[in-house]
């Protein structure tokens, strides 16, 4: 259920608590009122006996006492309401925190889900981006190579639609090491890094590297010809 959904189903709930919170507190201060009224009457009643009571008859005092418990059940009474109301008061508050408890733990245990399925979508489509780079990768071996950045990771991002800036191309191979790199891209060269500035391609078609950053293999412009990386060139002198 979406956030929207549990907070409108909660205002519907409690679209009606104020109304009925208002009628209790009112009901509450008309027994406040009535009970002082009581508390006056049973002081003017104790007042009137204790100084009448010696003049008065038995029968007299009896019922001048029973007016005076008659005022003080009425006064309890009178409290005896008030605590029900304020218990039910109590109740109605704490059942609407109870259901607005409920409805945020339900709210998290959606959004944990959300975050896990999101996770694993996430995990999912990164290895499928790692796969599809090494696919990749290994699909270049064996092209055929020439001394040129014809058809290099740098044109391969430009015919996909990146632009490389140019202040990019000017970086220093150091000052390229040291900028966030993508875990997913792949990389190339001698140092190991992903395409940026000028590369060229060994022309041996089972060169492992295959892509070289010019200022590693200390390079300034394009050789004429074919070229072959340092790697290749030492296993050439070899046979």
């Amino acid at each position: 259920m979406a956030k929207g959904m549990y907070l409108e189903h909660y205002l519907d709930s409690i679209e009606g608590l104020p109304c009925e919170l208002q009628r209790n507190f009112s009901l509450m201060e008309d027994l406040d009122n009535r009970t002082e009224e009581k508390k006056t009457e049973i002081s003017e009643l104790a007042s009137e006996y204790v100084a009448k009571v010696r003049n008065l008859a038995s029968e007299e005092r009896a019922q001048h006492l029973t007016k005076i418990e008659n005022a003080y059940n009425k006064c309890k009474e009178y409290s005896d309401d008030k605590v029900q109301l304020a218990m039910q008061i109590y109740e109605m508050v704490d059942k609407h925190i109870r259901r607005l408890d409920a409805d945020l733990a339900r709210f998290e245990n959606d959004l944990q889900e959300k975050l896990d399925t999101g996770s694993m979508d996430s995990s999912d489509e990164k290895q499928s981006r790692k796969d599809k780079n090494i696919k990749d990768k290994r699909g270049s071996h064996g092209r055929d190579k020439k001394g040129s950045d014809q058809d290099s990771p740098k044109q391969k991002k430009t015919k996909a639609g990146a632009n490389i800036s140019e202040s990019l191309l000017a970086m220093h191979p150091s000052d390229v090491l040291d900028m966030p790199v993508d875990p997913n891209e792949p990389t190339y060269c001698l140092c190991s890094q992903v395409s940026y500035g000028e590369m060229i391609g060994c022309d041996n078609s089972d060169c492992p590297v295959e892509w070289f950053h010019f200022a590693c293999v200390g390079l300034a412009t394009k050789p004429k010809g074919k070229w072959y990386c340092p790697r290749c060139t030492q296993e050439m002198r070899k046979k």
